[in-house]
């Protein structure tokens, strides 16, 4: 008898983000990150140029800022959602399974319960 593999539906709440889709959030994370980095270089010059009070305390959250932001930028720039097979969730929880599958066998298709009666 040849086994058959019940047809499991794709959601789709289950379909990942296209390629196309994560690249462009990826790069407009980027941009908005740089653009931090930017108004902290400009925010930094402009507190040394007014000679600002507790510049001391200002400057180096700016250098900070500016030290930091690129790093993190490329690295979430760089971070893609990890590949289907390589999800822990789906090792350890299994699609809940119906009880009835999708595709079931046809009545001709069923096996046949054989009632044994001995004399």
């Amino acid at each position: 008898m040849v086994k058959r593999q019940a047809y499991q539906p794709i959601l789709i709440t289950d379909a990942s983000r296209s390629q196309n889709d994560q690249l462009t959030s990826r790069q407009r994370r980027y941009v908005l990150m740089m653009g931090i980095r930017v108004a902290c270089i400009i925010v930094g010059a402009i507190l040394v140029g007014a000679n600002a009070p507790l510049l001391w305390v200002w400057l180096p959250l700016c250098a900070l800022g500016m030290v930091l932001i690129p790093w993190l930028a490329v690295l979430l720039a760089n971070d893609r959602p990890p590949k289907e097979e390589h999800r822990l969730a789906n090792r350890f929880h299994s699609r809940r399974q119906d009880e009835t599958p999708p595709m079931s066998l046809t009545a001709e298709e069923r096996p046949h319960k054989v009632i044994d009666i001995e004399p």
